[in-house]
């Protein structure tokens, strides 16, 4: 009797597992084929024979631009040379945006004068300000990282902000009783209550801060070409191929990102909530 009992949660959990999968990935294989399907239909049935250099087929795509080492080496270099680019800016605006927010959540006259220069950062076009940057820190790497630091600076200290303030009011009368100090509320209560606010930040500038790195790349031509460099150059010489693997290889870089930090969030919060129902 305990023997079938232990092993009929096996026997179910498979198939479920199994429909779990499919469920999951064909969608995306159905989305996939008829994303091809269209391309396929655009080059071959809309755009006339002398037109189709503007869209390629994807078999040839993958031929020119990817088989050949000589066109996907460039590619590749300037792949690794844009992600440096937006994890140092990412990074950087992880560091301002968290200390920022902790600093605001502090006293509310800071509050108050820091935020709307906040909201300014956020809401100035980054292409506007894009020259004057490069007058100011040159043409090269440091200006890529600035941009991409203004960039996805304010998801962080608006989320962030919003933990901290989003702590259980009765969890703060208990540590009233108790007499516990501004640190001490902070540390124990605030910003592990901020945790899941500072993550969701976290996925949202790091979609930013890649968008960041491209733009910087077009606009920044000092040192090592980055990836929105070589954007730039491909669409202006007309090769289709390479601007279009180009371009998929930075949304690639986007997705990765964000997976990266999403499956962290997944874990960390996980943890975080399941420790805490324990």
């Amino acid at each position: 009797m305990s023997t079938a009992t232990l092993e009929k949660p096996a026997t179910t959990t498979a198939p479920r597992r199994k429909r779990r999968i499919t469920r999951n990935v064909l969608p995306v294989l159905g989305a996939l084929l008829t994303g091809l399907g269209v391309w396929y239909a655009v080059t071959y049935l809309v755009l006339s024979e002398q037109r189709r250099f503007l869209l390629p087929p994807p078999d040839e795509v993958f031929t020119v631009a990817v088989l050949d080492a000589d066109h996907l080496q460039p590619k590749l270099e300037a792949l690794a040379l844009t992600t440096r680019v937006a994890l140092t800016g990412l990074g950087i605006a992880v560091v301002i945006g968290v200390l920022t927010a902790i600093l605001m959540s502090q006293a509310d006259f800071i509050e108050r004068a820091v935020y709307p220069y906040a909201v300014v950062i956020q809401t100035v076009p980054i292409l506007a300000i894009v020259p004057l940057i490069g007058l100011w820190f040159q043409f090269g790497f440091t200006s890529r990282v600035i941009v991409c630091v203004i960039i996805s600076l304010f998801p962080m200290i608006s989320n962030t902000l919003f933990g901290i303030h989003s702590a259980d009011r009765d969890a703060h009368d208990l540590f009233t009783l108790n007499r516990a100090g501004r640190w001490q509320r902070l540390v124990l209560l605030q910003l592990p209550a901020a945790v899941p606010s500072i993550f969701t930040g976290l996925r949202t500038s790091a979609g930013l801060s890649v968008i960041g790195a491209v733009v910087g790349d077009m606009f920044f031509r000092q040192g090592e070409p980055g990836i929105g460099g070589l954007l730039d150059t491909y669409r202006s010489r007309l090769q289709s191929e390479d601007l279009i693997a180009s371009i998929f290889l930075a949304s690639f870089l986007g997705v990765a990102i964000f997976a990266v930090f999403t499956a962290l969030d997944r874990a960390v919060i996980g943890r975080w909530y399941g420790t805490s129902r324990a």
